[in-house]
């Protein structure tokens, strides 16, 4: 199971590069990987339905603290969810590479969400673990998102796409406070241990049923938002502006099946909770009879199996929730059956659009005829859908009215409610076989007015997939047996209603659930003939609530509220924003201090007596803190900050902090200059507010107090300790376990790498930030190579006077014997200089070589990945300030994004890697062995993780000289800002 997970999640990372070198016939690569992972699934039915062979599982810790495993378990609902997952997923692939053009934009993009769609769904329906469950879960949220919103350009799709996640994430939110109410309940977030435990829990009494039926209604909120029921119908058919073979996906074995799933699998467990009845029986009703009643009133043939998608979410969800055996039997077998027929549908409409360019069934006419095989396949889908004979739906849903009768007869919620719901039923499968005849009709027939345009030919390569699906549907009703067998030991489950026993089978017998199918069949047949009267009636209704307005008006009303706020809190003053933090921080603090008893520490002194050079950094400090609040111009201003950090640099060094040092040292020289590449664009004064003198006072005072307050806290913490500190046993914990003699590097890469991935995570995500507000043009283009850039023509000074002053700057750029830099004849004489050429062409190397010595000794000495890549990033600047932009254009081949994405891979992979050999996430290994030269060597595989930061930390480098050096030299070249400039006429709160 790993492996199938691992493959689609892999595959996708490389899906772009695919999708470069062979355009959409890459989807046939991509649908291979769910294709070959059915196969294995078909291989494992022995294993899962064996009475003696124990099932496919996998269970690898993951954060034991928090009781949260990689746990996965193969059992016969996730095995019967998986086919439809993995079997539609591999066939919607492979549609897609017909369905698509070869110039689509974005289909490395899109094709890698699909795959990682399928990989998350899979992971969701064999996850044996709370946590894990909801964590796949919300993946699929967000890949969702995404797919849903593949149209960027086009404001609907993106509405759709964001509605879609403002709803499932809501209820995906309700319903990771009930798994945890749930967990903790049961003393365990294993899938399989709640529910063996769950007639224990039912039992329970007091406080804790109280939290258990809470926790599973809030769970089952989740649910309901994900399979779009009432009150949150409403996302599902917006999301219909998701190309088809998305929708496809999503409505037959995607994000809609989750939440019938997560329903399916706790039924057997808690579907006699207080609240779970009259939830399931409620909503589900609901939302079958409106959605086929919706779905009468539309035109789009998308928007109608849309709409009948919720209809029929809703009849899955009352059925698969009733708790019964025969529901569970009759229920289960509709989950596939849908899958089956509704993919078909919707492949169908992506050709009939993909080839008419239309699917208003308004201008719809003849396809019938252009198209047959088609017709004949759409035809398939939708008298299964219809419930017809001898199809795949019309065996599950004779099993349902089977089941509801009996539930109705013997069931314990009584006859008037089993009847009442069973009547409900009835009504909304004959708006099913009415909507079902509208597709047909719609889509397929010969009207009077004709199409637009001729309906092209249909390729059998196109049609491949539906069409196999529609033969699965035909070959489920003639064999319901096979599924019957597949489903009964889930079923088993439950107690049984009906006497008789229930089986699925094409032919019951002159049976009442055949005579309910018939009266579904002539009420249907009747209404769509009538459809131009129920059109009228239905127009004269005005709806009682719009549940989609209701929630646009939700977000205007978010709107308002954020706006009211901010307008009140973001007042362009940063002096406000700075003393209601610093202000709410001391209130804090103090309070804690004030309400609770503190131990003070028994030795307090100011200056350790072993090191009185302290007294010269902490007076360094204070003048640089001092010069930089008086400062009137900005780069002294940004000058003097650094000295205190400087000065904070020689404390730790001190203090025996080589490591914190030499990053601190090495972070502010990196900071001092992004301060100054982007000062450029500022003006130099910094101007006195006009109101600076009523807040001086005020000022002094809460810096004296907030400093005051960081002192009480340090003294007090460590007075309060009262155990033995655990960064005692670190050197032998470093060492043994992670090899290497530097505490600080091992506990980065290692010990805390989980810290240190986030981290280098975050400073992906900023660096991508800092360019996104640059770049005008695209972030990955690169600049011209300096050979094709004419000889002094960057960057040329309009001085008067300046052939007499640059006439040796301008002999020395015409000389053809000092090429020091690469690019550095591209600058102007007048910005050129020979000193600093020789001295970067001599010391750029040695920097270089110095950053890679910190990477590979940062293990037991000074150094580690994120000091040598702020080293090789110092390198890199100096080449940039003594050639310009072509310089380090000539400097780094490598764009910054790649240098991000390839050090973030590293990392990832090094993490993940252990878990293939048994171990665990981001577990290292120490790898001991001679070589001729070097004699003996111990390699740990965390330098490897070490690697990956170097990489990160100097793509962040890279993308801050791009940004903030080369980019806005362009726009100073080009007679534009990279930056919005501040008039010096008008002084703000912020400062200048």
């Amino acid at each position: 199971m790993l492996i199938v997970l691992c493959a689609h999640f892999i595959v996708a990372i490389f899906a772009p590069i695919l999708f470069s070198r062979l355009g959409r016939s890459a989807f046939y690569i991509l649908a291979a990987v769910p294709g070959a992972s059915f196969v294995w699934l078909i291989s494992q039915y022995n294993n899962v339905y064996s009475d003696t062979a124990p099932s496919p599982s996998l269970d690898i810790p993951w954060v034991p603290v928090m009781d949260l495993n990689l746990t996965f378990r193969m059992d016969q609902l996730s095995w019967m969810m998986s086919l439809l997952v993995l079997g539609v997923g591999a066939l919607v692939l492979a549609y897609c590479a017909r369905y698509f053009k070869t110039d689509d934009a974005g289909l490395g993009g899109f094709g890698a969400q699909l795959l990682a769609f399928a990989g998350a769904m899979f992971g969701l329906v064999t996850a044996d673990n709370l946590i894990l469950l909801f964590v796949f879960w919300e993946l699929t949220t967000i890949l969702s998102y995404l797919l849903i919103g593949y149209a960027r350009t086009r404001i609907a799709a993106r509405r759709a796409a964001l509605q879609a996640l403002i709803v499932t994430t809501f209820g995906g939110l309700a319903m990771l406070v009930g798994l945890i109410m749930l967990g903790e309940t049961a003393g365990t977030y294993s899938i399989s241990a709640v529910l063996a435990k769950a007639p224990e829990l039912m039992a329970a009494e007091g406080a804790a049923r109280t939290v258990l039926h809470i926790g599973v209604a809030l769970v089952l909120v989740g649910a309901v938002t994900k399979s779009a029921l009432l009150p949150f119908h409403f996302w599902l058919p917006g999301a219909m502006a998701a190309p088809t073979p998305v929708s496809a996906y999503l409505h037959a074995a995607a994000m809609v099946k989750a939440g019938i799933y997560l329903i399916a699998r706790l039924a057997p467990g808690f579907a006699q909770t207080d609240f779970w009845q009259p939830m399931i029986v409620v909503l589900g009703l609901a939302t079958m009879l409106l959605g086929g009643w919706r779905a009468l009133r539309q035109y789009d043939l998308k928007l109608i199996l849309a709409y009948g998608t919720v209809s029929q979410l809703g009849f899955i969800t009352l059925v698969v929730g009733l708790g019964s055996e025969e529901a569970a039997m009759a229920g289960m077998a509709m989950v596939l059956a849908h899958g089956l027929f509704k993919a078909s549908l919707f492949l169908v409409v992506g050709i009939i659009d993909h080839q008419s360019g239309t699917r208003d069934i308004r201008e719809l006419s003849g396809v019938f005829k252009s198209a047959p095989k088609l017709g004949v396949v759409a035809l398939i889908g939708a008298a299964s859908m219809a419930g017809l004979p001898p199809l795949a739906g019309f065996v599950a849903k004779e099993g349902i009215f089977q089941a509801f009768i009996a539930s109705a007869e013997h069931g314990p919620a009584g006859p008037v409610v089993g009847w009442t719901v069973l009547v409900g039923m009835v009504l909304g499968s004959v708006l099913t076989f009415a909507y079902s005849a509208r597709f047909m009709w719609g889509g397929f027939s010969t009207k009077e007015k004709g199409m637009a345009t001729a309906f092209k030919p249909v390729g059998w390569l196109f049609l491949a997939a539906p069409a196999l699906l529609a033969a699965l549907t035909v070959a489920y009703g003639f064999v319901p047996q096979l599924v019957e067998g597949w489903i009964l030991p889930y079923s088993g489950q439950f107690p049984a209603y009906d006497p008789h026993g229930m089986h699925l089978l094409l032919w019951h017998g002159f049976t009442p659930a055949l005579g309910l199918s018939a009266i579904v069949v002539a009420a249907g047949t009747g209404l769509f003939l009538l459809r131009g009267r129920f059109e009228a009636f239905q127009r004269s209704i005005q709806a009682p609530m719009d549940f989609e307005r209701g929630y646009r008006q939700s977000i205007v009303l978010l709107d308002i509220v954020a706006i009211w706020v901010t307008g009140r809190t973001q007042r362009g003053s940063l002096f406000f924003y700075l003393a209601v933090i610093l202000s709410t921080a001391m209130a804090s603090v103090l309070a804690v201090l004030l309400l609770t008893d503190q131990r003070w520490t028994e030795a307090v002194y100011f200056i350790d007596p072993g090191s009185p050079f302290q007294i010269i950094a902490g007076v360094v400090i204070v003048i640089g803190a001092v010069a930089a609040a008086r400062a009137s111009k900005r780069f002294m201003a940004v000058l003097m900050v650094s000295v205190t950090g400087y000065g904070i640099a020689l404390i730790f060094a001190l203090q025996g902090a080589p490591d914190l040092a030499l990053t601190q040292m090495l972070v502010e020289t990196i900071i001092l200059v992004a301060f100054v590449l982007a000062m450029r664009q500022l003006p130099a004064g910094l101007l006195e507010r006009k109101n600076a003198g009523s807040h001086r006072a005020v000022r002094m005072v809460l810096g004296i107090v907030f400093g005051a307050t960081m002192v009480l806290v340090a003294i007090l913490a460590m007075g309060s300790r009262i155990h033995e500190p655990v960064s005692l046993h670190m050197p032998e914990l470093a060492y043994v376990g992670g090899g290497g003699l530097n505490v600080v590097n091992v506990t980065l890469v290692d010990i805390r790498a989980w810290d240190t991935f986030g981290e280098i995570s975050v400073l992906a995500i900023a660096a991508t930030g800092v360019a996104s507000l640059i770049f005008v043009r695209g972030r990955g283009q690169r600049l011209p190579r300096a050979e094709t850039v004419e000889t002094g023509s960057v960057g040329r000074l309009n001085i008067e006077g300046s052939e007499a002053a640059v006439s040796i700057a301008k002999r020395f750029s015409a000389s053809s014997g000092n090429a020091w830099l690469v690019a550095g004849r591209t600058l102007a004489p007048e910005r050129r200089s020979i000193i600093i050429e020789v001295v970067t062409r001599l010391v750029f190397h040695s920097i270089i070589v110095i950053s890679i010595y910190l990477l590979l000794a940062g293990h037991n000495g000074t150094g580690g990945g994120f000091a040598g890549g702020l080293v090789a990033g110092l390198a890199l600047t100096i080449r940039y300030l003594a050639g310009g932009r072509f310089e380090l254009a000539e400097a780094t081949r490598v764009s910054a994004g790649n240098l991000l994405g390839l050090g973030l891979a590293i990392a990832a992979i090094t993490g993940a890697f252990p878990l293939f050999m048994g171990g665990e996430v981001f577990q290292s290994a120490i790898i001991a062995f001679d070589l001729p030269v070097f004699g003996h060597v111990k390699f740990v595989t965390s330098t490897l993780f070490d690697i990956g930061v170097y990489l990160v930390v100097v793509g962040l480098v890279v993308d801050v000289l791009r940004s903030l050096g080369s980019e806005i030299d362009q726009h100073e070249e080009d007679g534009t800002s990279g930056m919005e400039m501040i008039e010096d006429d008008e002084p703000l709160e912020v400062g200048r």
